[in-house]
């Protein structure tokens, strides 16, 4: 358990099991850089076993899509199946809650026209004008690209973001910005001049996005020393 309790407000109830809404930038913080926007138990040891934590930042119109992920893999995974098993499964149980929504369905219909730069909510600031920073609707790049999307990426992952751009999820809170642009400039760095795989590159990047969140190195320097303005 993190050493401050981040427990913010209490959502419901899915039978036996607790819903909180909870401050992931206090637990990326002080505790796990790697807690995303949602997590159970079985895959985050340090959450009690019949709750389910949703970080504070999260859309609610997203909210009812990821308990019904976290609810699917929280039960294969105390059956005993493996995390790889069960985000798979709750994948496909998110996707088709996302896809019989209404509002989402309105979206879908036309995913083959679709233009990539409707993404684009506000332009947050050029690296040397080569490569443009842009606040992008998360919802839907979860529901029309990659529904495991969280917090920010860049071409060097995902194949379908322009490869001069790198993408911060809306939905994040402004203090948490600086330190996520920092991790993905620096793994797309990585990646494109070193030649790294992904999951090189993102240890390294996590690792100075946390020494940073410690106030062990300064962000701002960082991410002058990789061009940000």
């Amino acid at each position: 358990m993190p050493p401050k309790a981040p427990y913010q407000k209490k959502l419901g109830k899915r039978g036996h099991i607790h819903i909180w809404q909870v401050d992931g930038n206090l637990i990326r913080s002080t505790f796990d850089p790697e807690f995303t926007n949602f997590g159970q138990h079985f895959h985050f040891h340090y959450i009690p076993e019949y709750e389910l934590w949703l970080d504070q930042k999260l859309v609610i119109d997203e909210r009812r899509f990821f308990i019904d992920h976290l609810l699917t893999e929280w039960k294969l995974m105390k059956q005993g199946n493996p995390y790889e098993t069960a985000i798979v499964a709750a994948d496909i149980k998110e996707k088709t809650e996302r896809y019989c929504s209404q509002k989402i369905k309105k979206l879908t219909e036309k995913i083959e026209n679709f233009d990539i730069n409707k993404l684009h909510l506000k332009l947050l600031g050029d690296i040397k004008t080569k490569l443009s920073v842009w606040s992008i609707d998360g919802c839907l790049v979860r529901t029309l690209f990659f529904i495991d999307f969280t917090e920010g990426g860049h071409h060097y992952i995902y194949d379908f973001i322009p490869e001069n751009e790198v993408w911060i999820d809306n939905d994040l809170l402004s203090e948490e910005i600086p330190f996520v642009l920092l991790h993905e400039l620096h793994e797309r760095k990585l990646m494109k001049k070193l030649g790294w795989k992904y999951h090189r590159a993102h240890r390294h990047a996590s690792q100075l996005e946390w020494l940073c969140r410690q106030g062990k190195k300064i962000v701002t320097v960082e991410l002058k020393k990789l061009g940000w303005k």
